[in-house]
């Protein structure tokens, strides 16, 4: 790619600096699903079609980690994990000039990443998380929180907690936000069962909103909503049994 002429803050502000060509008629294309490109991303699509390396350098920039990070749900180990980024990246460039705008482009560039984790999945023998899956976890008596936390039916206040989870006001700050504890988390999140482990990986730590993942994954509102559950309430007892240890 060329190198641009500019340095933007950002890949909008790249878009936004494009030529003023890119209008009415490029207008997105109609698609099955009602999405329409905004103008800032017809821009985008554009400047990075004609080859300017500056607007790709940043979009790299602006997904790089997450596509890292949701590799790594796909298939836990950080080298397999980077290659399937790197051929994301290349699947992008040689695919640009395919784009119909059906999506996001955001959600394409995932996408690219979703088949390239799941041809090497296959080709190394590791199960596919949530595309092979069915829409909901295979488990569907599945509890979020452990029974025995629960009274049970044998007893006075049947379904009421034994004991209320302990808060965490009381713990330091500098033990909460240490390197300790993230990697805690990463390792809790990483011992979920893929479908749950992808879904917690797009919505708490990529910040996606529920609409977006669940058109990511083709997954309903609802099933989204509990599998989400599932994975935050493993995830905070697993941090409460670290917390605990002293």
């Amino acid at each position: 790619m060329s190198e641009g002429t500019y340095q933007p803050d950002s890949v909008l502000d790249a878009a936004n600096k494009a030529s003023s060509s890119v209008g009415q008629q490029n207008a997105a294309p109609s698609n099955s699903v009602g999405y329409v490109l905004s103008a800032e991303e017809l821009r985008l699509v554009e400047l990075l079609r004609s080859g300017n390396e500056t607007a790709f350098v940043l979009l790299v920039e602006q997904y790089n980690s997450s596509l890292l990070r949701l590799a790594k749900a796909f298939i836990p180990v950080s080298a397999v994990a980077e290659e399937i980024v790197q051929e994301t990246w290349v699947g992008v460039i040689s695919g640009l000039k395919r784009f119909e705008g059906r999506s996001s482009l955001k959600t394409w560039i995932f996408r690219i990443l979703t088949n390239c984790a799941k041809t090497r999945a296959l080709r190394e023998g590791r199960s596919v998380p949530f595309s092979s899956l069915p829409e909901f976890d295979s488990n569907a008596s599945e509890p979020a929180v452990d029974p025995d936390r629960f009274l049970s039916a044998d007893q006075q206040w049947v379904g009421q907690w034994v004991s209320f989870p302990r808060s965490w006001d009381e713990i330091p700050e500098e033990r909460i936000l240490s390197d300790e504890t993230r990697a805690y988390i990463e390792g809790a999140i990483e011992a979920l069962p893929p479908s749950q482990r992808e879904v917690i990986t797009l919505r708490d730590i990529e910040g996606w909103t529920a609409e977006e993942t669940c058109s990511f994954l083709g997954v309903s509102e609802a099933n989204q909503r509990v599998l989400l559950h599932r994975a935050r309430s493993k995830v905070r007892q697993a941090l409460e049994q670290y917390f605990e240890e002293e």
